[in-house]
């Protein structure tokens, strides 16, 4: 059983999409299609713009995503999977490629996205941390000791979790985690606390899009971040998508469940094509992956 997997935020790259775009007409009629819809030349940026120029989340985050539908617009016929998974922002291409949402909706979805997050992060000082070589469960109970804003954010492989909140607060957890025998605690250039309760104004931004837009059963199981289980009704789809800002991606607990539910094999779709094929070695490192 095939799983096909879609990256997030920081997969970028320069140059991302041009080869998709000289090769495959398919492709390029997609990619043509999202200045329309943008308002801007997502395109140009995409080609000739620098690592900084597609950092900016008005940009990276439709960028991505336009990336990865367009890589699996590529395969054509031969992209048949038998359930998806996306990391953050790659569950808007995963449902997109699975058929719940249009590809004018999503990219639309995920432009509100990242403009409701970009103010989000604007009106607190926040910032996220990676935590590497700990147990989950010290992660979180050190965290939930700070008596400030820091959560788990992302649940990335064993012993690799990221977390979020507060610069102050994400900076003491950094100390005692390295007190606690972290082998790594790095704080992340991000620009805000991305899955934690202060992306509440965003989330609330985001679930008037989602609520307008039209959602229809996917062709096959999409396990979405919130609860890390397949799930085919859209009306579920829609409301584990609204909750995903300020809940913890559980990415590793959706791996295994993947695993455990007959997947035999992981295909990463976009980016550099190794990002989530790494976290799944780390889950388990005979498991057999690959890119589109």
């Amino acid at each position: 059983m095939k799983a096909y997997v879609f990256p997030g935020q920081g997969s970028q790259f320069e140059g991302m999409g041009k080869d998709l775009y000289e090769s495959s007409p398919a492709a390029r009629q997609l990619m043509d299609s999202a200045n329309d819809i943008l308002g801007f030349d997502i395109i140009d940026i995409m080609f000739k713009g620098r690592a900084e120029d597609l950092k900016q989340t008005r940009v990276t985050q439709p960028a991505i995503f336009l990336h990865s539908v367009a890589k699996a617009k590529m395969a054509g016929e031969s992209f048949r999977p038998d359930t998806v998974a996306g990391h953050s922002l790659g569950e808007f291409s995963a449902l997109v490629a699975a058929g719940a949402l249009t590809f004018e909706e999503g990219l639309e979805l995920v432009y509100n996205r990242a403009l409701a997050m970009q103010k989000a992060c604007e009106a607190v000082d926040s910032t996220m941390a990676a935590i590497l070589g700990l147990e989950d469960e010290v992660v979180e109970k050190i965290c939930g000791e700070i008596g400030e804003m820091v959560v788990p954010a992302n649940y990335n492989s064993p012993g690799q979790l990221v977390i979020s909140g507060t610069v102050s607060a994400v900076g003491k957890a950094v100390e005692k985690l390295q007190e606690a025998g972290a082998r790594r605690a790095v704080i992340l250039p991000v620009g805000g606390a991305f899955h934690s309760p202060l992306m509440q104004p965003a989330k609330e931004e985001l679930q008037a899009a989602i609520e307008k837009a039209r959602f229809s059963q996917p062709s096959c199981p999409v396990y979405q971040n919130v609860d890390a289980s397949p799930q085919v009704d859209p009306e579920r789809i829609k409301a584990n998508l609204i909750a995903q800002l300020t809940t913890p991606v559980r990415w590793t607990q959706t791996v295994k469940n993947m695993i455990n539910d007959g997947v035999t094999e992981f295909i990463e779709v976009g980016g550099t094509g190794s990002t989530l094929q790494g976290l799944v070695k780390k889950v388990d490192r005979k498991f057999p992956t690959s890119a589109l």
